[in-house]
């Protein structure tokens, strides 16, 4: 998975890469993330990348001649054939689907990290990318938003995480959310695990995985069992929920 990020922060963006999983995906050569800033490309000798808006109002926008040069820069590396993101409010909303599309994405994934106001709208224009938003909220920037679509996306490449089955039983898996989860010591605090999960009963462990996989969809995000596949005896169990 290859990514390029255009920003005026990359050290935001070298913080994340350099630790734990994303760290070591770069040293096993799963992922190749650079990081080029965006005051490199500036057109003037003050490196002004930002100015004020045309009819008046509040607030700075980022120039296009400082992006369309950095996009150049990044084809003269990867070749012109690129997939260019720009993480925004009014975007189409990332989920997991995907990331799993980015995961096996064969172009490389370019991220333009907007600041302040925005940016010039000569950059949708004459670049068309895709804007992707992570949620109905404002951020300073567009740098957390390229990395968290970046992490999210370098954890589903086959061998980042190690075992397969770390991925397949994960939230989302299915359109369910996971499972509850436990570990030793089996009391805590008059809390025990449940008992199912110590029977070494493989069937009913998945059985009970799966129960509590749906009622935990049903409860926090009912929405997404519209697009989970559910048998018949569950359907019934939800339409008449104890």
């Amino acid at each position: 998975m290859r990514c390029d990020v255009i920003t005026l922060f990359p050290e935001m963006v070298q913080a994340a890469l350099g630790e734990s999983i994303l760290n070591r995906a770069q040293d096993q050569g799963y992922l190749d993330v650079t990081a080029h800033q965006l005051r490199d490309f500036a057109q003037d000798k003050h490196r002004m990348t930002d100015d004020v808006p045309y009819g008046g109002g509040g607030g700075m926008l980022l120039k296009p001649e400082p992006i369309f040069a950095a996009i150049e820069r990044v084809k003269a590396i990867r070749g012109n054939d690129l997939r260019v993101i720009l993480p925004s409010p009014q975007g189409k909303r990332f989920n997991q689907k995907m990331a799993e599309a980015f995961s096996g994405e064969s172009k490389p994934l370019v991220f333009i990290c907007g600041h302040y106001e925005g940016i010039d709208f000569r950059v949708m224009e004459g670049i068309s990318p895709e804007e992707v938003s992570v949620g109905d909220y404002i951020l300073t920037g567009g740098e957390l938003p390229a990395m968290m679509m970046i992490d999210a996306s370098a954890r589903l490449i086959p061998g980042v995480l190690g075992g397969a089955d770390s991925i397949k039983e994960e939230s989302f898996e299915g359109s369910l959310l996971e499972y509850p989860h436990y570990t030793r010591p089996f009391e805590f605090k008059g809390m025990q695990v449940p008992e199912v999960l110590v029977s070494g009963n493989h069937s009913a462990i998945r059985a009970w995985r799966r129960a509590q996989a749906v009622k935990n969809t049903y409860l926090k995000r009912p929405d997404l069992l519209n697009q989970a596949v559910l048998t018949a005896d569950e359907k019934e169990r939800l339409a008449r929920p104890s």
